[in-house]
């Protein structure tokens, strides 16, 4: 079993959920430890990051989103093997708020306010047949954030994410996704990111919730 790693600077905390050497694929990723090591080092709130395809042309790859709602029918982790994993999931509403305002106060990168996020069980891309299917609910695909949004809120975590647009989905472009594709934008969008995150995360660490 893989031990969860994390990096405790006080008051931000960084885990990476594929681990730090990004060998950990999508279907492997132990959501339940990474949520517990979270509450063990005394975090109440989680911004995520998460690498996304684009269900929607006009929804072009180097766009940000934070996403208000997910589709995820094939989903259901839970803590709890009784009626408390009856729980009614979500992004939490006032934390995305508090998120939305510091990104536009203090980096000049765009965020997409609001979007649906489709989860799929990984680790292979989505068919073309599938991602008809899932645009007709969803704006972005990934295959992490669902699972990570259902147990913070079971641990009492508010939990809201933003998503690199990092390719157009299998079937939405004019020709079809390769993995180099992906890997070149997902690149790309991981240098704007982190120049946008440099100045909002010290931000939101100070920045109490509502």
């Amino acid at each position: 079993e893989r031990p969860v790693e994390a990096i405790d600077a006080g008051e931000i905390v960084a885990l990476p959920r594929h681990g730090f050497d990004h060998g950990v694929p999508a279907q492997r990723v132990d959501h339940h430890a990474n949520l517990r090591a979270l509450c063990e080092l005394g975090c109440d709130r989680v911004l995520a990051l998460g690498s996304a395809g684009s269900l929607r042309r006009d929804l072009e790859v180097g766009s940000f989103v934070c996403p208000d709602d997910f589709y995820a029918p094939e989903i259901a982790p839970t803590f709890y093997d009784d009626p408390r994993g009856h729980s009614i999931p979500g992004f939490d509403a006032d934390w995305r708020q508090v998120v939305l305002e510091l990104w536009r106060d203090q980096s000049e990168t765009e965020l997409i306010d609001g979007g649906v996020y489709a989860q799929t069980i990984g680790p292979r891309f989505e068919t073309a047949a599938e991602v008809r299917a899932l645009a007709r609910v969803a704006d972005v695909v990934g295959m992490t954030l669902a699972a990570e949004t259902v147990l913070a809120r079971e641990a009492g975590l508010s939990y809201a994410a933003v998503c690199s647009v990092d390719n157009l989905a299998n079937g939405i472009a004019e020709q079809p996704l390769t993995v180099d594709q992906y890997r070149q934008g997902r690149d790309e969008t991981a240098k704007a990111l982190a120049v946008a995150l440099e100045s909002v995360l010290p931000a939101l660490a100070t920045r109490t919730r509502r």
